[in-house]
């Protein structure tokens, strides 16, 4: 099934996922399309958030932000369907998450009938890269291994912006030593899906305590020889969310991300 997905096209597995046929991490699906983290919060918190990614571009580089009560990005994705087109979705309300869910449609209307308008925020993610790293001969061990990226949370404080604010989040990536200058290269290239990494080698150095312990996403094996690498992630939001408390959020479950019919290729430099 994961070879099968790579070679869809994104419509195709949007409307799988939209079905409920897919509820997995989206790594690996629609190759060479880019793929996205998804913010949905009340209106009138829409300006300190896009002024948070504005100076947090790393962390949260912008691809597309719907209008007021818009549920599709009609840029990135003519005809998708916010509230159903990724695998899993949380909310979090006053900060804390109160659940996980594969299609949050009723409680997207809910909210808009009863509390306000909702604006969506489409902010990039590093699996838009890693089609790149494996054509170039460079592993990405989460989809060898069939499993969630790992993220951990680190002492890199992000720019606060209005009632935003909290530390980067990472996601990890092993990488054979003489192939890191290679994956940081193309990567860099890359900066709307979060561009080079911003810690090679050196976990403690951005306050990660145990690299087997990660804090989403699951573990995965580094092997001898492998160097772990890290990138900015585009769970940031999440982190910042539990630490700011807003009042209500949506947002992806960490690694089922919204794919794009963007190309990779239209978002290096």
């Amino acid at each position: 099934m994961g070879t099968e997905l790579s070679r869809l096209k994104p419509v195709e597995v949007r409307n799988m996922i939209r079905k409920g046929l897919i509820d997995t991490p989206t790594a690996g699906m629609c190759s060479g399309y880019a793929q996205g983290n998804l913010v949905v919060l009340p209106k009138e918190l829409a300006w300190d958030f896009l002024l948070f990614c504005q100076r947090n571009p790393r962390s949260c580089p912008l691809l597309e932000v719907s209008d007021t009560g818009s549920r599709t990005f009609p840029f990135t994705a003519p005809g998708s369907i916010i509230a159903s087109d990724l695998p899993r979705y949380r909310v979090y309300e006053d900060g804390i998450c109160t659940g996980e869910y594969t299609d949050v449609t009723g409680i997207f209307e809910e909210y808009q009938e009863r509390r306000g308008k909702l604006v969506s925020f489409l902010i990039g993610c590093s699996f838009s890269f890693e089609a790149e790293l494996l054509e170039a001969g460079i592993p990405v061990r989460q989809i060898e291994e069939g499993v969630n990226v790992p993220m951990y949370q680190t002492t890199i404080p992000c720019i606060p912006a209005g009632i935003f604010s909290g530390n980067m989040v990472v996601s990890m990536r092993p990488i054979p030593h003489s192939l890191v200058p290679a994956a940081t290269a193309m990567t860099a290239a890359m900066p709307r899906v979060h561009g080079a990494p911003v810690q090679i080698g050196y976990p403690e150095a951005i306050g990660i305590r145990d690299i087997e312990k990660p804090d989403f996403g699951d573990r995965v094996t580094i092997k001898e020889g492998e160097v772990p690498v890290f990138w900015p992630c585009g769970v940031t939001p999440q982190a910042v969310v539990m630490n700011s408390c807003p009042s209500f959020v949506i947002t992806h479950a960490p690694g089922h991300m919204f794919i794009t019919d963007v190309k990779n290729a239209q978002l290096k430099y």
